[in-house]
C-alpha cells in the first residue's frame, strides 16, 4: 500500500510483479509532517528494562553499536478513532502505557484488515477506516525494524465502552478528550500521529476505484468479450477483496456491465447483503466516451457514501486523472482508495494484490 501524492508519480511498480504469483511491497507512504501537540510532557520513548517488545530502541552511545536490523520488518496496524472531541485510547497493564488500538499483522492478512481486527479485539468496537495517517518506523529491542500503519477511523454502531471487560492485555478503554490525550499518551510518536489526525478531524468518505481481477485471456475466449469470466486466480482475488472493502465500510457497489467486473465485486456484495449496480458507462467498450464515466464519478462524489467502482484498465487513467491522482497502471485486482470530503480529494492510497 502506498499513500499517493496528488498529481505526482507514485514510483515504479515492483519489477517482480508480472504474471503468476505476486507480492505486496512493504507499505510506503509520502512523508507527512505531523503536528506535535507537545513533546515535553514526560512521554516515554527510551525506558530501559520496562520497555515493551515494540518499544523504540534509543540511539547507541558514541562508539557503540545496535543490533542489526532484520531484512523483513514486523508489520502492525492500528487506528486513531475520533468522536465528539474525543479519541479512543487503551491502557496495557503489562507495560503500564496508554496508546491507540493496534497489533501485528497475521500471515496472509491484508494490513487494513489488521487495523480493523485489532481495534475490535482490543476495544470491542467495530470501526471503518478513513484517511491514512503517518507510518511509525522504529527498531525493536530484538533488532528488528517495525512498521506500524495507522488510519483515522470511525465507530460503526454503538460507541459505548462502559461495558468493556478488562483482561490481561488491555484493562482500560476510554474516550479521552483530545486536549487531554497528548498528556495521557505514553509515547511521543503516538502524540505525533494524534497531531496529524486532529489537523483535519472531520471524517472523509472512501471511493474505491478497482480494476477487475484476473480474467480469462481474450485468445482463450470465443464468445462476446463482455461475457469473458474470471480465472481461478481472479476468483481467489475477488474473495480476498471482501475483507479489504469491508474495512472501509463500503455500502455502495457499482460495476461495469462486463462479467469479469461483476464477478470481481459480487462476492463482497453478497456477503454484505448489498445490491450491485451495473452500468455500461464503466464498460471497456465505453472507452471512447470517458467523460460519461467521469460524470458518474461526480455523481457519486456529490452523494457521499462509501463506494467501490469496478472497471477496466483502459478507463482507469482518465478516472484517476479526473480525481487528481497520478498512479502507475493498475494490475488486475489493484485498487486506489480516494478519501474525499465535500467533493474534494483529501488523501489517496494504492493497494496492490498479492494473490
Amino acid at each position: 500500500m502506498q499513500l499517493l501524492a496528488h498529481q505526482s508519480p507514485v514510483g515504479e511498480r515492483d519489477p517482480q510483479r508480472g504474471g503468476g504469483q505476486q507480492r505486496q511491497r512493504p507499505l510506503q507512504r509520502r512523508a507527512v509532517v505531523a503536528a506535535h501537540l507537545d513533546d515535553d510532557r514526560g512521554h516515554r520513548d527510551d525506558q530501559d528494562q520496562d520497555q515493551p517488545d515494540d518499544q523504540e530502541v534509543p540511539p547507541a552511545p558514541h562508539g557503540g553499536t545496535l543490533l542489526s536490523v532484520a531484512e523483513e520488518p514486523v508489520v502492525a496496524a492500528g487506528t486513531v478513532v475520533l468522536r465528539d472531541g474525543g479519541v479512543l485510547l487503551l491502557h496495557r497493564p503489562k507495560y503500564d502505557d496508554w496508546s491507540f488500538p493496534k497489533g501485528k499483522q497475521e500471515p496472509d492478512e491484508h494490513v487494513v484488515t489488521t487495523a480493523v481486527r485489532e481495534t475490535l479485539e482490543e476495544t470491542g468496537l467495530a470501526v471503518r477506516l478513513g484517511r491514512p495517517l503517518p507510518t511509525q518506523t522504529y527498531v525493536q529491542r530484538d533488532g528488528r525494524s517495525k512498521l506500524v500503519h495507522y488510519w483515522r477511523a470511525e465507530v460503526v454502531g454503538d460507541p459505548g465502552v462502559s461495558g468493556y471487560e478488562p483482561n490481561d492485555e488491555v484493562d482500560q478503554v476510554a474516550w479521552v478528550p483530545i486536549e487531554e490525550a497528548a498528556a495521557r499518551l505514553t509515547y511521543s510518536r503516538d502524540v505525533a500521529v494524534l497531531g496529524d489526525a486532529v489537523k483535519h478531524p472531520k471524517p472523509t468518505t472512501p471511493l474505491v476505484l478497482l480494476r477487475h481481477t484476473k480474467a480469462l485471456g481474450r485468445k482463450s475466449w470465443d464468445d462476446d468479450d463482455r461475457l469473458r469470466p474470471l480465472t481461478e486466480q481472479g476468483r481467489a482475488q475477488a474473495l480476498a477483496l471482501v475483507p479489504v472493502l469491508a474495512a472501509y465500510g463500503i455500502t455502495r457497489v457499482v460495476s461495469s456491465t462486463s462479467t469479469r467486473c461483476e464477478q470481481t465485486v459480487s462476492p463482497f456484495a453478497a456477503e454484505q447483503g448489498l445490491s450491485l449496480t451495473a452500468t455500461p458507462v464503466l464498460a471497456e467498450e465505453h472507452e471512447p466516451n470517458p467523460q460519461d464515466a467521469c460524470a458518474l464519478l461526480d455523481e457519486l462524489l456529490a452523494d457521499p457514501e462509501p463506494t467501490v467502482v469496478c472497471t477496466h484498465r483502459p478507463l482507469l487513467p482518465g478516472l484517476l486523472d479526473h480525481l487528481g491522482i497520478d498512479v502507475p497502471t493498475l494490475s488486475p485486482g489493484d485498487l486506489v482508495v480516494a478519501h474525499h470530503r465535500r467533493q474534494r480529494l483529501r488523501a489517496a492510497e494504492l493497494h496492490e494484490t498479492d494473490v
